[in-house]
């Protein structure tokens, strides 16, 4: 019950953060063509969770924006849309597991803990690459992605970046961080 409770913000907290993500909508029209901005509101105002999920999004640098509709769950997704790798979520090694692997200079935390802890998840590569389509982030810094098992499984972890008007996909020890690289979130609302 706790942990619900600290997942809400004040009323104030709400109506800033809803004037922010209008804003950001109506000036990047091009992302979510064909959306209203009303009707993206109301689900908003009746998912107060995902409201503290999106100012978690917020709080951390990530500028989240409408991206798309999923017609078979009605819901609006929600990329972070910062130019560079939101600034509140770098320098993390990938998962729990390698944070706990590491003997000296640990990070903070991991970044499939702090998705969680903020109720988002990762982007995978398809969504990473679809981000890319509609802008250009992530040309100086980098993301980590979301990793499938197989990769995992062997102790690495995936990571993108925008280069020479490219999409580059790597691989890193999941045990790795760095100041550049920090990762990228979605939430379907």
């Amino acid at each position: 019950m706790e942990k619900e409770n600290s997942r809400k913000i004040t009323s104030k907290q709400s109506e800033e953060l809803l004037k922010t993500l209008k804003t950001r909508f109506e000036k990047n029209s091009k992302r979510h063509s064909e959306m209203e901005w009303s009707k993206v509101q109301d689900k908003l105002e009746a998912n107060p969770q995902k409201l503290w999920s999106l100012h978690q999004m917020e709080e951390t640098g990530g500028e989240p924006d409408v991206v798309g509709f999923d017609k078979k769950t009605n819901e609006y997704i929600f990329y972070d849309c910062s130019a560079e790798s939101p600034k509140g979520r770098r320098s993390f090694c990938y998962d729990s597991e390698a944070l706990e692997a590491r003997k000296e200079h640990k990070p903070k935390n991991s970044v499939i803990g702090m998705a969680g802890e903020m109720g988002i998840e990762l982007l995978t590569e398809k969504q990473y690459r679809e981000l890319q389509e509609i802008g250009t982030f992530d040309t100086k810094t980098s993301s980590w992605l979301k990793t499938p098992d197989n990769i995992r499984k062997l102790g690495g972890a995936i990571f993108g970046d925008f280069r020479f008007n490219t999409v580059f996909i790597y691989h890193n020890g999941v045990q790795s961080y760095y100041g550049g690289r920090g990762f990228r979130g979605m939430l379907k609302v």
